[in-house]
């Protein structure tokens, strides 16, 4: 019952077991003075629990301040939290107050407290532990006493191992921490935040209200809605505005969500794609191996192709390099220029054949192929291996592995 009036009073909609979990907290941390971190995606509807905390709590008739963070220029923000004396910068032509000495007796909410400057978080944490600020130009402590209710959309506990934010400062203000899940996770709340801003927005300009078929309802709830409730609600007022027609349909709805947002779940990092993990380097490693595989087929059907001729019985040299050169098909060598330029190829043409089958006894193994190309690069340069890969146009480690595989001494 007492959830059902905070609801009302709050203008909250949804009636999923996350969030009457989030509200459950805010009502039941109100009381106290500790503080409290809220953390979610943006556009979730963070900015209502921390009214939900002052109104519960026994501020309720004191002052209320938001700040976001933010908003303000870092060479301000001391000034606007804390106050500043007379003459302690420029343009301070008389003493201010700032919103934490407004505050007094009451609550503050600070929004987007990750954006704080490591400077300024210093000066709030004394804010917390002693319940004291300074103001700006002035070297005299005043004594305060104010609820601070903070919200983030970033991960502070990767802004504390990046050394962005200060650990200490983070365990002070996660005394009591309130998640609030993404709309995506809280889907049967959809159809339920159409209808009450499609109601606002028929209300507020005087027109029929909206209607969901079912097939736009299921494409309500399975979209991804990277902007959460705040997206939803936009949407949602660009159509009812918009849209002569007030029965929606799919159709209509492809129009306002936009075409490079998936209704599939999308594939992110939870550490916002810093490392790649174990098990993307096995998928990599697989797709390598079968990608070889298949050239290694490929290469076999050519050489069976080759050999299958009805104008003769034998590749000629020039169609061996080829095949060679498709072993090494990422390099920017040409091997058949290589083999040209080094061995003075000659096309052995079918008038020119004389002994089938001398010609027949031939190897056409490439293994026998490829090492011999090692061989002659090697040769060379003198021996040099990187020289060598480099003409090859494989890595040293490949030709490495070659070496030792085919037992080149050299």
């Amino acid at each position: 019952m007492e959830l059902q009036t905070i609801k009302q009073k709050f203008g909250i909609i949804g009636n999923s077991p996350e969030l009457h979990r989030a509200m459950d907290i805010a009502v039941q941390v109100a009381p106290t003075d500790l503080s409290v971190l809220i953390t979610g995606e943006s556009g979730t509807g963070k900015e209502v629990f921390p009214q939900i905390i002052h109104q519960k709590s026994a501020r309720k008739h004191n002052q209320y301040i938001a700040v976001n963070c933010g908003a303000i220029p870092e060479g301000t923000i001391d000034s606007e939290l804390f106050g500043h004396e007379k003459g302690s910068f420029t343009g301070a032509l008389s003493d201010r107050k700032g919103y934490f000495e407004v505050a007094d007796k009451g609550t503050i909410f600070l929004d987007e407290i990750g954006e704080l400057p490591l400077s300024t978080q210093v000066r709030l944490l004394r804010v917390l532990e002693a319940g004291e600020f300074i103001r700006v130009g002035s070297s005299k402590a005043q004594k305060i006493d104010v609820r601070v209710v903070a919200a983030t959309n970033v991960n502070l506990e990767k802004a504390v191992k990046d050394g962005k934010f200060r650990e200490d400062l983070f365990y002070r203000l996660n005394t009591i921490p309130i998640t609030i899940i993404p709309l995506r996770e809280r889907k049967e709340d959809i159809p339920l935040l159409f209808r009450k801003f499609a109601a606002d927005s028929a209300e507020k300009y005087r027109m029929p209200t909206m209607r969901l078929t079912e097939d736009a309802k299921n494409m309500l709830m399975q979209y991804r809605w990277p902007g959460n409730i705040r997206q939803l609600k936009n949407v949602t007022e660009q159509i009812s505005v918009i849209e002569k027609e007030r029965t929606i349909n799919t159709e209509t709805l492809t129009k306002y969500l936009p075409v490079n947002e998936s209704l599939l779940p999308a594939i992110y990092s939870k550490e916002e794609n810093e490392q790649t993990t174990f098990s993307s380097e096995r998928e990599i490693l697989y797709k390598v191996l079968f990608d070889m595989k298949k050239d290694m087929t490929d290469l076999k059907k050519l050489v069976f192709d080759l050999m299958q001729k009805d104008d003769t019985n034998i590749a000629t040299e020039k169609e061996k390099a080829i095949i060679i050169n498709k072993l090494y098909k990422d390099t920017d060598v040409n091997i058949l220029q290589h083999e040209k330029e080094n061995q003075n190829i000659t096309t052995h043409t079918e008038s020119q054949i004389q002994d089938t089958e001398e010609f027949i006894e031939e190897s056409l193994s490439l293994e026998d192929k490829e090492k011999e190309l090692i061989m002659k690069a090697l040769e060379k340069h003198s021996g040099k291996r990187k020289n060598a890969a480099i003409e090859l146009g494989i890595s040293e480690r490949t030709l490495y592995r070659k070496i030792k595989e085919y037992d080149i001494n050299k």
